[in-house]
């Protein structure tokens, strides 16, 4: 269950939030991620969420995940933008 990477797109198949697309913004452990969406959950207040509650695309934001590891100051319409150009976010 380990092989889920900062930069990571998942769905939340259980929660309130069951079908919503999150990127992995921090790893805390071996069963649990943070997960943030820009929107929903803001990059300031990460959803902390098990892994058995996520499934993951095979999908990495390269630029998400280098600012992130680069500790670049990262904003919420960055992460957005970035999961609408991965064509994974829908417009509300």
């Amino acid at each position: 269950m380990g092989d889920f990477s900062i930069g990571q797109v998942v769905r939340s198949i259980k929660g309130r939030d069951q079908d919503k697309v999150f990127v992995v913004v921090g790893i805390v452990d071996d069963q649990h991620l943070l997960i943030a969406d820009g929107d929903l959950r803001r990059i300031e207040s990460p959803k902390k969420k098990k892994i058995k509650h996520l499934a993951k695309f095979n999908i990495i934001s390269h630029e998400i995940r280098q600012r992130i590891v680069g500790q670049v100051k990262i904003n919420n319409a960055f992460i957005r933008r970035e999961l609408e150009r991965l064509g994974v976010r829908s417009r509300d």
